[in-house]
């Protein structure tokens, strides 16, 4: 941050976002010049390639400057906006911020203010007003329910002149919610004004983008002089499309290309039959319904239980230092399918969590994951990563490990199958378990033992409760 300048203004600089990222790109302004802004309100969203985040400032005053528009990318440590003291001259004694920023730390995003801020997240917007036949359900799954106050976002904040349609008459302002909306169809050169919205009240969504950018006389042309105009997916002259690899794309196809280059990698796969967890699920339902516990929640259980017996698998290769390290806890990521792209948010020391906060909390992770809710550092620091791609109607897969860790146990779909029990065939809930391991932190003895107690708690929980 810069201040003390000869006008007394004020240069809030772009904060180091976590985890070492250099820049992030403006997805949105909260404000406009000449709005007067408070300690700890959030200015701007951003998005880096590990989530959208909001930013608040730590200086009170007036907006003098804006720098970099929607869909810029902004380097670390460069001017993000300037404020200005208030007149009647002097400093706002609210200006001030923690010691730790003032050293430098950057820490300003959502839940680590300056404590001078509301509680929001965001500053509301007006309530979208709509008509009464939009408020009844409309029998579309895919719609979602009805925009809350403040869910809402309408034409750019500071807009000075109506913008105009490709006719020359006014555009109606687009209503969008999500900034990967807006995004999606920033990178296909989309104007969100000529869109129809099929969601609630006429609200944007994204198959209305994909809609849209799908059909061949669809293609909008992006407004005049706008970054969409020049950058995002667009089609060659072959008609070919050529995706830009950028922001979280980019960060997983950095991130993957690692891991094959760097990690030996082996996996390894068992077929299991599944009928005793899906009972004992069913069981510990029924007596205590008001807090349900998934099946996640349980092959989570498994796995700490495992990585107990076999830590080995709980670690990491320090490549510079030529040594492995083995955490004392175990950060369980959760491989989650977003708008945004793969993540994996990460639940800290998750073995001190019983069954049933690890239900909660990967409820909760999960779904602030698809809302991009989550901060940057919920989305680093894994130790072992668990992968559910049987919702997506797979048994088996190969999956790359999630660097730097050492393991990944990946869960296919629960299917019936026939099964011999007893000697006798019968149908059964049967699932593939498939460990992906890094060869350098253990040898196929430890990879074989953690997969067949994983296993062997599946198939017969009261294992379970006999090592926990």
């Amino acid at each position: 941050m810069s201040e003390g300048t000869a006008t007394g203004t004020r240069d809030f600089l772009l904060p180091d976002l976590g985890e070492g990222l250099s820049e992030a790109e403006i997805v949105e302004w909260r404000v406009a010049v000449g709005d007067v802004v408070t300690v700890d309100q959030t200015v701007v969203e951003v998005e880096t390639a590990k989530a959208v985040v909001d930013v608040p400032c730590p200086y009170a005053g007036r907006v003098v400057a804006l720098h970099g528009a929607a869909g810029e990318v902004r380097p670390v440590g460069q001017p993000l906006i300037t404020i200005a003291p208030l007149d009647g001259g002097g400093d706002d004694p609210h200006a001030t911020y923690r010691e730790e920023e003032r050293a430098g730390s950057g820490n300003v995003l959502i839940g680590y203010g300056t404590g001078h801020g509301g509680s929001g997240r965001r500053r509301r917007r007006p309530r979208l007003a709509l008509a009464p036949e939009t408020t009844a359900g409309t029998g579309d799954a895919t719609a979602g329910p009805i925009p809350a106050v403040g869910e809402v976002d309408a034409a750019p904040t500071g807009t000075a002149t109506p913008a105009t349609g490709a006719d020359g008459g006014p555009r109606t302002a687009p209503l969008v919610i999500s900034p990967i909306v807006r995004r999606l169809a920033r990178e296909r050169g989309l104007d969100l004004a000529a869109l129809h919205g099929t969601g609630p009240g006429g609200v944007i969504r994204r198959a209305d983008v994909e809609a849209a950018s799908a059909a061949p006389a669809a293609k909008l042309a992006a407004v005049p002089d706008s970054p969409a105009a020049h950058v995002g997916l667009a089609p060659a002259a072959d008609g070919d499309v050529v995706i830009p690899l950028t922001g979280i794309r980019k960060a997983i196809a950095d991130k993957l290309s690692r891991s094959r280059r760097e990690i030996p990698e082996v996996t390894i796969w068992v077929d299991v039959d599944a009928t005793g967890l899906l009972a004992t699920r069913a069981a510990i339902n029924a007596a205590t319904p008001d807090a349900p516990v998934s099946i996640l929640a349980l092959l989570a259980r498994i796995c700490l239980s495992g990585l107990r017996r076999y830590p080995q698998l709980n670690a990491h290769v320090d490549t510079e230092g030529q040594r492995i390290v083995q955490s004392a806890g175990v950060h369980l990521g959760i491989a989650a399918q977003t708008d945004r792209g793969l993540v994996v948010p990460v639940l800290r020391d998750a073995q001190r969590l019983t069954t049933r906060e690890l239900a909660a909390a990967l409820a909760e992770t999960t779904a602030a994951a698809r809302a991009g809710t989550l901060p940057p550092a919920r989305l680093t620091g894994g130790t072992f990563t668990l992968n559910n791609y049987g919702v997506f109607g797979v048994d088996g897969s190969t999956p790359i490990i999630n660097h730097p860790e050492a393991a990944l146990l990946g869960v296919g779909r629960i299917v019936d199958k026939p099964w011999v029990v007893d000697g006798q065939l019968a149908v059964r809930k049967v699932t593939q378990l498939s460990l992906t391991f890094d060869h350098r932190v253990c040898d196929g003895g430890v990879a074989g033992g953690f997969l067949r107690h994983v296993a062997d708690c599946v198939e017969q929980p009261a294992l379970l409760v006999a090592n926990v």
